[in-house]
């Protein structure tokens, strides 16, 4: 369960860093909830992982699978930059984060 728990906290991150984008300098309310909401599943998750997997596979997966997500989505629906070297890297962080999963136990 522990790492089903990660990977919704890791989904949740993404939600609240995409929400953060739309908040306009804390004018629009509507993304200011879902960037709070967002923070606090997200927060919770993590914290349910913590309990059975070590804070540091557990936090670099959290931030990789959010770093990722929000770059992908980024890239899909804000009209980002595509190039081979942001690719590459964000194919780096997914190997570090395939890594870590299974070198990492569950206590």
């Amino acid at each position: 369960m522990a790492w089903i728990y990660l990977f919704i906290a890791g989904v949740f991150e993404i939600v609240w860093a995409l929400s953060l984008k739309n908040i306009d300098g804390l004018n629009k309310i509507s993304p200011i909830i879902i960037t709070v909401f967002g923070m606090i599943i997200s927060f919770f998750f993590l914290s349910l992982s913590l309990k059975s997997l070590p804070v540091g596979t557990a936090y670099a997966i959290w931030t990789g699978i959010g770093a990722v997500g929000v770059a992908l989505f980024g890239i899909i629906f804000y009209s980002e930059p595509v190039n081979f070297s942001r690719i590459l890297c964000l194919l780096l962080i997914v190997i570090g984060i395939i890594g870590l999963k299974l070198s990492s136990p569950i206590k």
